[in-house]
């Protein structure tokens, strides 16, 4: 009777199997060891250096109140920390996911943001600062909107790239776009928060800009939401109020009022100098500072780090958007070149609102610095964001075609 068993190995000679699971682990390894593009070196240094300076600069910034309440003075950056431990795995996390992971969340992303933002006008909701924006779960507080960002780039990405050859007809580009987009605003509207509206319609712009539609459809939207931005502010007697401070040229006169925190903000940017007063000798943070870890955590950084601090702050924003302009340039993908540019618009954009307002080039508007003021729903949400350009960075041209070399080099190595 004739066997069918297949031959057995001599011994000392290895079995076929576990040879070609060792082929699988050196391709494998490849993989994961492949060079990556200097986008996503440049991109991932500067997040995370952010992420690093801000959590010093909370530390300072509370450390004093902190402990004159009788608590501990590491309570706010333990809790920021808590929120970098998640955030920076889940950057990296989300580096590794597909293009087309990305392109099918677009619209679950959206409605649950959507559904997480309307929670704040239900009793899971309250007030802070004026804004209902807010809402308390279990002791924990969030701020849906900070992800309703990222899920209003990842969306528009999405419905532009798949009306890409349509777009030169207005109508394309209006709908759905518009209404939905102008949906999203409306639900921050509503809780009166003004500045992440204003994020919200810089990433709009941003992914419409992006798309490349033509400059007189583009130019539409922006007028007519420009308008309505205006009318929100002039119908809120504690906007107009802001507002009419921030143009006094005599702020001096309204020093217990609405010019107090911007007045103390110039003053910690000023008493910093050159090279500041050292970490930690702050003097506005002692309850002068409204917000000095949150909003205002700017103005601290020149206070105590002085003009060559914020420098440092101002050139990790600007790699940041170089790393991320690369990949727009780059990539051939209309989706990644749209939800780039709408994340890039957002995280650039928002820094500079805030350093504005800080140098009171702007009225208060309660837009927190990236990366480093105190939130965490803030952090995650832009460690996420940042996270989804890592992805996007390696997708591109370039960084596929070293890849696929590293590959087949570990091939070639593992057939010696």
């Amino acid at each position: 009777m004739t066997s069918t068993m297949p031959p057995r190995s001599l011994p000392g000679e290895p079995d076929a199997p576990p040879r070609k699971r060792g082929l699988a682990a050196r391709v494998s390894l490849g993989r994961v060891f492949a060079p990556v593009p200097s986008e996503f070196l440049l991109i991932a240094s500067t997040a995370l250096l952010l992420t690093l300076f801000g959590l010093v600069m909370v530390l300072s910034a509370t450390s004093a109140t902190s402990a004159a309440a009788g608590g501990s003075p590491f309570e706010a950056v333990l809790k920021q920390l808590a929120f970098a431990a998640v955030g920076v795995p889940l950057m990296f996390i989300a580096s590794r996911l597909p293009i087309g992971f990305w392109k099918r969340v677009a619209w679950p992303a959206l409605l649950i943001g959507i559904g997480l933002q309307l929670l704040v006008f239900t009793p899971l909701g309250y007030d802070l600062g004026g804004n209902r924006n807010w809402i308390e779960v279990g002791g924990f507080t969030a701020q849906p909107s900070e992800f309703l960002k990222l899920a209003l780039a990842l969306w528009l990405g999405y419905v532009l790239f798949r009306k890409q050859t349509l777009l030169g007809l207005w109508r394309h580009v209006f709908i759905p776009a518009v209404p939905v987009a102008a949906l999203v605003i409306a639900t921050v509207m509503a809780g009166h928060d003004l500045g992440t509206a204003m994020v919200l319609f810089l990433i709009f712009l941003g992914a419409l800009f992006f798309s490349g539609v033509k400059l007189r459809i583009f130019i539409i939207p922006t007028l007519v939401s420009a308008i309505a931005i205006a009318i929100f502010a002039i119908t809120s007697p504690d906007r107009v109020r802001r507002i009419m401070s921030f143009l006094n040229t005599n702020c001096l006169d309204d020093y217990y009022k609405d010019c107090y925190q911007p007045l103390h903000g110039i003053w910690g940017l000023a008493g910093g100098g050159v090279f500041g007063l050292g970490l930690g000798n702050s003097k506005e943070k002692y309850d002068w500072l409204p917000a000095a870890a949150n909003d205002y955590i700017f103005a601290i950084v020149g206070e105590e780090l002085g003009l060559i601090g914020c420098a440092v702050v101002l050139a990790l924003f600007a790699l940041f958007a170089v790393g991320a302009f690369h990949v727009i340039r780059k990539t051939d993908d209309p989706f990644v070149r749209i939800v780039s540019g709408g994340v890039t618009v957002w995280v650039v954009g928002q820094a500079l609102i805030n350093v504005g307002v800080v140098l009171r080039v702007f009225p208060v508007l309660g837009v927190p610095l990236p990366f480093m003021s105190q939130g965490g729903t803030a952090l995650l949400s832009v460690l996420i964001a940042s996270g989804v350009l890592l992805s996007f960075a390696r997708s591109l041209p370039d960084a596929v075609a070293r890849r696929q070399a590293a590959i087949d080099r570990a091939r070639a190595a593992a057939g010696r």
